[in-house]
């Protein structure tokens, strides 16, 4: 269910005249899906093919409705998560661990940029490591896999975050008539290192203690 399409790296953001001292004092934050417009806004990035291409839940089914997010929110097997920029609280990307395992201590990693204005800033990248911390930390998993297609971008962040190569499944996944590999990736809890927040952006601490509900 991966599939991904986070893009890599961090750089600063760089405010207008005027605007730097009011966005340090803002902070990245990770926020529960909970608003009604938050699930419409989500479901929408997931209904664009530029997303859902790189997906896969199972069944065939690649595209995630509003009210199936709504079913998977108040699941235990989900953790789903919009990022936010240090702009303001408007989500503007998504991750998740889904098919969580408590007896195995496992689950899969997935997540996608939504706003693609925000591309290439660090802000997924920050993001997915925060959420490696809380699945390793607050949810006591101890590996957490993702796989990625081949030639995706993606795979930059995921190797970027500490996850190791652990195979390929080939000829796999179809994106308009065509079949490509998917590589497989894992992390476990000891390998973790949270990546350091980027000059310009301010971590919002602790996930559940901080992070308001929208």
């Amino acid at each position: 269910m991966p599939g991904f399409g986070l893009p890599a790296g961090f750089c600063r953001r760089h405010a207008a005249p005027g605007q730097g001292d009011a966005l340090a004092d803002r902070a990245m934050k990770l926020l529960p899906l909970s608003a009604p417009e938050v699930f419409e806004l989500v479901g929408g990035w997931l209904a664009e093919k530029e997303n859902y291409q790189w997906l896969d839940f199972g069944g065939g089914n690649q595209i995630i409705t509003p009210a199936l997010l709504r079913v998977m929110v108040h699941r235990e097997t989900h953790f789903l998560r919009a990022y936010t920029s240090n702009r303001d609280d408007t989500p503007i990307g998504l991750v998740g661990l889904n098919g969580i395992n408590p007896a195995f201590k496992t689950a899969t990693f997935w997540g996608l940029s939504g706003d693609k204005s925000f591309r290439n800033r660090g802000y997924s990248t920050f993001a997915s490591s925060q959420l490696m911390s809380i699945g390793f930390g607050e949810l006591g998993l101890v590996s957490i896999n993702t796989w990625a297609v081949q030639h995706n971008p993606s795979i930059r962040t995921i190797e970027r975050l500490g996850f190791r190569n652990i195979g390929r499944q080939r000829r796999c996944h179809w994106i308009d008539g065509r079949s490509y590999d998917r590589l497989l990736f894992d992390l476990l809890a000891e390998e973790h290192r949270e990546i350091d927040v980027p000059e310009g952006h301010h971590s919002s601490g602790s996930e559940r203690e901080a992070a308001p509900a929208l």
